[in-house]
């Protein structure tokens, strides 16, 4: 009897479910992209939803602010930049005013999107980045450097850009043999995990520019696998058995050879692209295709992936985007929201863990990344790592008002010595005095540090603008 006591495990998550808003908060008649690829087609953070849309001869996404839902007026300005289609879209995590696209025209580009919606298309990007030879599929920011932006495209190359500067730091050739189905950093940055074509699981050391660890063969079927980390470094990959069953994985780093937890799940052609919450450890499979969520608790407990529970509904998805923990609505228990893509609209789905009580559930909130950036592009690249910048959502979360992203090119000119004895560019040199300057000097000081501390009175008074009106302009 003593075995029998508990057959249910015990989890939080076990009742987690999902639900669609109402009609009115979806976002309506837009046209969404139809070209065949397996990029999930949408990004979203607390202040934007971003969707890959069809343009004739180029390529274009649309930026909607959140509160912008029902229908989306016809004229509403794109941002068109790309002479190709676009192919993926990633929000910078440090800037929610940033983002970046990939083309088929073998550049990325990255866009300040302002906080009204412009009166027409936006067409200058920031900066544009140049690199590939061929179409680029795959983009996805560093998680705790500022600026620094993977690329992966159809000539089996990784790039790492600095977008402050607009420069290539690193690119990762003859690592891959084939086409690259995707890449995912780790928590800290440290690391990649690809899934590639000739049917190799990587990890990489980006800035060693080396394979630690590779994986023939996760999962037996010719069809793409998808593979991300999950807490404690480890990876989630999903793929198809030889049976054209589709499966998950879990794999230990320092035991590529065995998998953690293989399952099977059921056959269906559609690749399953696997979204991880690492504070509740749920990983969401979406399969493009599929009109169902399934969601998995990761533990370290056997079975070790848990199944919770599945959403479904009567429409196929074509795409969807994963909120980011700090755009969701703690005071309704909601862990996770999902934008899902029809042919012509895009519909929140709300996953909810049912609690009675009005009070911040701290426990199904722990502390989560934030806005700020824990290191600088350069610190990284010398190799520093630093974990996310954790914030509190007991408040929740208010979005911060758009800082420009400054791009500043280097110029050649400035790492060479000047040529000759430097002659003084000013007249009256022998005139100014020492003490002057150096008066002038700290007036400016002084003025700087007025400056700051407006600068952070006007935002503290914004933000708390924010929090009285709410949203409603």
């Amino acid at each position: 009897p003593a075995m029998s006591r508990r057959v249910v495990r015990q989890s939080k998550f076990r009742h987690v479910f999902g639900q669609p808003v109402k009609a009115d908060q979806m976002y309506e008649d837009i046209r969404v992209s139809k070209v065949t690829c397996d990029s999930s087609f949408c990004a979203v953070n607390p202040k934007f939803v971003a969707i890959i849309v069809e343009s004739g001869g180029g390529g274009a996404f649309i930026v909607l602010p959140l509160a912008k839902t029902g229908r989306v007026d016809k004229n509403h300005p794109l941002v068109t930049g790309h002479t190709a289609p676009v192919l993926d879209i990633d929000w910078c995590p440090h800037n929610d005013n940033v983002i970046a696209s990939a083309s088929e025209d073998t550049t990325v580009m990255v866009w300040q999107i302002p906080d009204y919606v412009p009166v027409r298309n936006i067409t200058e990007p920031v900066v544009t980045l140049e690199g590939h030879s061929k179409r680029v599929s795959i983009i996805s920011w560093h998680p705790t450097a500022r600026n620094v932006l993977l690329s992966a495209g159809c000539d089996n190359l990784v790039i790492l850009w600095n977008v402050g500067t607009g420069e290539m730091l690193l690119a990762l050739d003859d690592m891959h043999t084939d086409l690259i189905y995707n890449v995912g950093w780790n928590r800290n940055g440290s690391l990649l995990v690809t899934t590639c074509k000739d049917k190799k699981v990587r990890v990489i050391d980006p800035r060693k520019q080396q394979v630690i660890a590779e994986k023939t063969k996760p999962h037996d079927g010719t069809r793409p696998i998808r593979a991300i980390f999950v807490a404690d470094g480890k990876i989630f990959t999903t793929g198809f058995s030889r049976m054209s069953e589709r499966q998950l994985g879990l794999w230990d780093l320092n035991n590529f050879e065995e998998p953690i937890a293989l399952q099977e799940m059921d056959t269906s052609n559609g690749v399953l692209l696997p979204f991880y919450d690492a504070d509740s450890s749920i990983v969401y499979l979406c399969g493009k295709g599929d009109s169902s969520i399934r969601y998995f608790e990761i533990t370290d407990e056997a079975p070790y992936v848990h199944y919770l529970n599945t959403y479904s509904s009567k429409e196929p998805q074509r795409g969807m985007g994963f909120m980011p923990k700090r755009g969701l609505d703690v005071s309704k228990c909601e862990i996770a929201r999902f934008f899902k893509l029809h042919e012509r609209k895009c519909e929140p789905i709300v996953m909810t863990v049912p609690r009675k009580s009005d009070l911040f559930q701290d426990d199904l909130y722990p502390d989560t990344p934030g806005p700020e950036p824990a290191l600088e592009a350069d610190e990284w690249l010398s190799g520093k790592d630093a974990e996310p910048i954790l914030i509190s959502l007991r408040d929740g979360y208010v979005p911060i008002k758009n800082r420009e992203l400054k791009v500043v090119k280097k110029n050649i000119l400035d790492s060479k010595p000047p040529p000759g004895p430097r002659r003084s560019h000013s007249t009256c040199d022998s005139d100014f005095s020492q003490p002057a300057l150096e008066e002038v000097l700290e007036e400016i000081r002084a003025l700087k540090e007025t400056v700051q501390a407006q600068e952070k009175r006007i935002c503290d008074l914004e933000n708390k603008l924010c929090q009285f009106t709410n949203g409603t302009d």
